[in-house]
């Protein structure tokens, strides 16, 4: 990882301890449950070695039909500022463009998304004409366009952390970590808009104040089928600095779902890209606070419930400082990736069943990877599909699959 990045991680973690520490005790402590890891077949599809195939792989995959997986690497590749790469079946990779931290943009941290076509959608945090980052395409031979250059400041959002979604019609949309008309200018993050035409329209800019969120980074939003956007902010809410679950509605109507109040007895500082259910209960995590303050599953209901589903305690048996979200699978399993924990303390992933029942899936020993911040995504069979931002053979990070 760069030196930026773990130092803003470093904060983020010291911060929610902090938390944790300071907010009023509740007492009794959610239980944690957890059981073996069943069987399972894990495979290092892909060994990073920085230059000139990319470093830092923090955003996941996404994969089409052929069984090709496309991802992001935050570094490396040809200038050292990221890549778009493909990785195919068999393990081996092509990187289809290399950032050069000039005016197409550099270090790419979310995912991408795909279109019919294979074109590949995805955002940097820095460089693009103003160098407060772009969102851009990649197509199927490796053009790389800029769709838009954010400029920052009360009119445009800045630095892009998250990936996109992309409706039927062609829209992206996404989230910033700054830039945005809040009242103090502190320019707190927006929810922006792509159009087909490479138009970008602020839907929504993040004040931090009356319950809105603050800073949206590391994090995609979730689309409904009504055009719904849900998402969370790692900071903002009622409590100010904890974070909050919120709806945004087609027309930007925002709606608070959940304001994180940290302590013993709810997380702080939620990150990744949510899941609904069939009835609408929203699902996610926090890499801080809970009993542990090492952060949490939750659940919010349709109706406004909030519910914590898992404690996160680390150590050999249990995953800690979860980035990612959660997936669902039609059973109501939910599965999910650590960044720390397990037996060697450099991640996990896990299930947590519709009881409460967490089962780690996978430790990662650094050789295989370590610190697998992205979401997962899985195939018809199954079978979960992710990367590590660290570890495996070079040491730059791993694309990897677990079979169940």
């Amino acid at each position: 990882m760069s030196n930026t990045l773990q130092q803003r991680i470093a904060k983020m973690r010291l911060g929610a301890a902090s938390a944790a520490l300071t907010l009023v005790a509740v007492s009794g402590l959610g239980v944690i449950t957890t059981q073996s890891a069943q069987a399972q077949t894990f495979t290092v599809l892909y060994n990073f070695t920085g230059s000139p195939d990319g470093e830092s792989p923090f955003g996941g995959v996404v994969r089409d039909t052929a069984g090709n997986l496309y991802g992001t690497t935050q570094l490396g590749g040809a200038s050292g500022y990221g890549t778009v790469f493909k990785t195919d079946a068999s393990g081996k990779e092509t990187v289809l463009y290399s950032f050069t931290g000039g005016g197409d943009g550099g270090y790419p941290v979310g995912g991408l998304v795909r279109d019919t076509a294979s074109n590949l959608y995805g955002t940097t945090y820095e460089g693009g004409a103003s160098g407060y980052g772009t969102v851009f395409k990649v197509s199927r031979k490796g053009k790389e366009t800029v769709l838009h250059s954010f400029t920052g400041g009360p009119s445009d959002g800045a630095i892009p952390f998250g990936g996109l979604i992309r409706d039927k019609t062609g829209n992206l949309y996404g989230t910033t970590y700054g830039g945005g008309a809040d009242p103090f200018c502190f320019c707190l993050g927006v929810v922006f808009k792509v159009d087909t035409s490479g138009t970008e329209t602020v839907l929504h800019s993040f004040t931090g104040s009356d319950g809105d969120g603050a800073f949206p980074s590391y994090t995609s939003l979730l689309m409904d089928a009504a055009g719904n956007f849900y998402g969370v902010t790692s900071e903002g809410g009622s409590y100010a600095v904890l974070g909050l679950a919120y709806k945004l509605s087609r027309s930007g109507k925002e709606t608070a779902l959940h304001s994180f109040a940290g302590g013993t007895m709810d997380g702080c500082f939620p990150y990744g890209t949510p899941a609904m259910d069939l009835k609408g209960n929203l699902y996610g995590t926090t890499n801080g606070c809970g009993s542990t303050s090492v952060g949490i599953v939750w659940k919010v209901s349709e109706k406004g419930t909030f519910t914590v589903l898992h404690n996160f305690a680390g150590g050999a048996t249990d995953g800690a400082y979860p980035y990612a979200g959660v997936i669902l699978d039609a059973k109501g399993n939910l599965y999910g990736a650590t960044e720390t924990g397990g037996t060697s303390d450099t991640g996990t992933v896990y299930k947590l069943s519709k009881t409460g029942t967490l089962t780690l899936l996978h430790s990662f020993a650094g050789s295989d990877g370590a610190y697998p911040d992205g979401g997962l995504i899985w195939d018809a069979k199954g079978d979960l599909y992710g990367t590590a931002v660290e570890g495996g053979s070079g040491g730059y990070g791993t694309v990897w699959k677990l079979t169940k």
